[in-house]
């Protein structure tokens, strides 16, 4: 059987209470009644029950985390990140995956059966209501990676995609590529939206450059290798920013499939510098977003939220660069 806290109390020569106020942040107990706890626990080999000091203390210490795209590798990255971050912190991460859902009531109803302290959607793709949809059920939210707003109602933490995109459009213009394309996410994504619009509003300013625009069905490796297998079945472009690189690498194996050396004859950009961008067979010339960054951010204001600062909603962003390898000719 567990040792319990009333043996702890007994062993130190201390009042229950005393115990657990050893075991509470912020109570208030001496050094010295603090050290007999702490030995006594040691042992007998006692570590707190944390779901019964929720019912002391009201707060579980779990952390909904929340995202829609389990099909696309960045989220490994982007969980991991999490995960050890919360876990850091002395919070649990309960993990919902929506994959194919955009109505919120059931995760809010699922988080509030759980009494979770706070929400993170770590997601780019959602729109601004869907967690706005939490603190509207009066629970704690961060919206990491998503749409960046002047006047957020919820905390957003990201990167400005409408600026990624115009990145990419400078970059492909200033390798000297004359037909160029945006081989985009699903158009119903608010940062395919956003990146579109960038990526646009650059190429309007170089009308000698011929420019074209598609959607995948996903932001996944098998929609995109069946865009860019479209694409290249007629007259393509000389170079493509494909939106994200998991649809980068998609269209990369569609090159290779028809023949073609790349970057010598069509060149590929992307967006987020996966782990999976870097090796060696995929050499990936993408936009770096700044996950760990973005993580980082992101619980820090839930761990302000939970110490009672940070209420007042902010939009934290971040800077994208280009990493060139070998996906695209040079600038």
């Amino acid at each position: 059987m567990p040792v319990t806290l009333k043996e702890v109390a007994k062993r130190a020569g201390v009042s229950r209470s005393a115990v657990s106020r050893t075991y509470t942040k912020g109570a208030s107990v001496s050094a010295k009644t603090r050290a007999k706890v702490m030995e006594a626990a040691s042992d007998l080999g006692y570590s707190p029950n944390v779901l019964a000091s929720s019912l002391t203390t009201g707060r579980t210490k779990l952390v909904g985390l929340i995202s829609d795209n389990f099909h696309n590798p960045i989220f490994l990255q982007v969980f991991d990140r999490f995960t050890k971050r919360l876990q850091d912190k002395g919070l649990r991460p309960l993990l919902i995956n929506l994959s194919g859902e955009t109505d919120p009531e059931q995760s809010v109803r699922l988080l509030q059966q759980y009494s979770a302290d706070a929400v993170i959607v770590a997601s780019s793709t959602l729109p601004m209501s869907f967690a706005q949809s939490f603190h509207n059920a009066g629970m704690r939210v961060v919206h990491s990676f998503g749409r960046h707003t002047s006047t957020p109602k919820v905390h957003v933490v990201g990167i400005d995609n409408i600026a990624a995109g115009m990145l990419a459009a400078r970059t492909l213009v200033e390798a000297g590529y004359k037909r160029v394309g945006m081989m985009a996410g699903p158009a119903s994504a608010t940062s395919t939206q956003d990146r579109l619009a960038g990526f646009l509003q650059v190429m309007r300013e170089h009308p000698e450059v011929e420019t074209t625009t598609s959607f995948a069905s996903a932001y996944s490796f098998d929609a995109g290798r069946a865009e860019m297998g479209r694409l290249l079945s007629g007259r393509f472009a000389e170079a493509y920013f494909c939106g994200d690189d998991v649809l980068t690498i998609g269209a990369l194996s569609a090159a290779q499939s028809k023949g073609l050396h790349v970057p010598d004859e069509l060149g590929l950009l992307g967006l987020n510098d996966m782990e999976i961008a870097a090796w060696e067979n995929v050499a990936l010339t993408t936009i770096h977003n700044p996950i760990d960054q973005i993580v980082d951010a992101s619980i820090e204001l839930v761990v302000g939220m939970l110490d009672g600062t940070n209420q007042s909603p902010e939009a934290r962003l971040f800077d994208c660069h280009v990493v060139e390898r070998d996906t695209l000719k040079r600038r």
